[in-house]
């Protein structure tokens, strides 16, 4: 097994024109299932049993959170988004609230009102400089403590630990060809994106990562992302 060269350029991807994906029409609302297949078993018990420990573990850090989130912003501490799991299938991908109430109004009056602002919107579907993201938000952005909620997705088979992040229907079409390589694997709490840049990185480059990342998919590949994500959480490198 071989460890990913995480700097290495994905020949001939680059350049694939992105279209609308036929998949899309296969989306659908079941509950995610257990794999059912040897290594997907496999890889389902090592994650379930690591979210479990990381739950614990990390609990009196998730108490102190939502304490804080209670005081500061109220309530709901927690939201729940709409995210493509494996074979198409919508999941509730759960996070800490970050955002203000007013979340999608406010989106769209700074994009309407700040023209460069929309450019780096539609090339990254993200902004430094959110106008929705609260001061205790942005703290628990940055050091991607947010997710530590979708450990819960873990268990219940949505999502693994290592894979390609979760994305909402309409970023599907941003994938084009590549939609059906997306849809093969759980989305993952972290992947080769997390520790390439993540948000530094352009959206054509995070799909060429998770093209990679399906293809050449490892145990010890996994092992080698999850040790990379500590220090690329650390650094708080293109978190935002």
């Amino acid at each position: 097994m071989r460890e990913f060269d995480l700097r290495r350029d994905f020949d001939g991807l680059g350049g694939a024109r992105m279209r609308r994906p036929t998949e899309l029409v296969h989306i659908g609302r079941s509950r995610a299932r257990i794999p059912d297949t040897a290594p997907g078993r496999m890889k389902y018990a090592v994650d379930a049993v690591l979210a479990v420990i990381a739950l614990v573990v990390l609990s009196p850090m998730l108490l102190m959170v939502t304490v804080i989130l209670l005081v500061t912003q109220g309530r709901p501490i927690f939201i729940t988004h709409r995210r493509i799991g494996k074979n198409g299938v919508l999941f509730s991908c759960l996070k800490f609230r970050t955002m203000v109430s007013n979340a999608e109004e406010a989106l769209a009056h700074h994009l309407t009102e700040n023209p460069d602002v929309r450019a780096e919107w539609k090339a990254t579907r993200k902004l430094k400089d959110d106008p929705r993201v609260t001061p205790f938000g942005r703290i628990l952005r940055k050091n991607s403590i947010d997710e530590i909620p979708q450990l819960l997705n873990v268990i219940k088979g949505e999502m693994s630990l290592v894979g390609p992040r979760p994305i909402v229907p309409n970023e599907a079409e941003l994938y084009g060809v590549h939609f059906s390589d997306y849809i093969r694997v759980r989305p993952g709490l972290t992947g080769l994106w997390q520790v390439s840049g993540r948000n530094d990185t352009s959206y054509s480059k995070r799909v060429e990562l998770d093209v990679r990342y399906v293809s050449e998919q490892t145990l010890w590949g996994d092992v080698v992302i999850m040790a990379k994500t500590i220090p690329a959480v650390l650094s708080s490198r293109g978190s935002y």
